[in-house]
């Protein structure tokens, strides 16, 4: 998992960067940004896998209508990292499995 930054940074105003820890890795995020706008920075682009086939799932819509970038974030379970904003000290987990939300794929 290549975690470089990949935010456009010319003419971009940007709040105070800070380290969110992500599966254990520190990355930085700024103030007022997703969690998965972090990621997506970052080069992470699995941010979940199916409980029944394993498949790898990500950022898709990116307004929390298709709930497909659902993490572990602060120990909170399918919370959406589209739609929380990272805050310094964050600790985000690539969810492997939906079983507590009683949904299969």
């Amino acid at each position: 998992m290549g975690l470089e930054d990949k935010r456009v940074h010319k003419g971009v105003e940007k709040g105070a960067p800070f380290e969110i820890t992500v599966d254990g890795k520190k990355i930085i995020a700024y103030q007022g940004e997703t969690v998965g706008a972090a990621l997506m920075a970052a080069g992470q682009r699995t941010l979940r896998y199916t409980d029944k086939k394993k498949r790898p799932r990500g950022l898709y819509c990116g307004i929390g209508l298709c709930q497909e970038c659902r993490m572990v974030i602060n120990g909170v379970a399918n919370t959406q990292a589209c739609q929380t904003l990272a805050t310094p000290g964050c600790r985000v987990e690539t969810q492997k499995s939906e079983k507590k939300r009683g949904i299969e794929n």
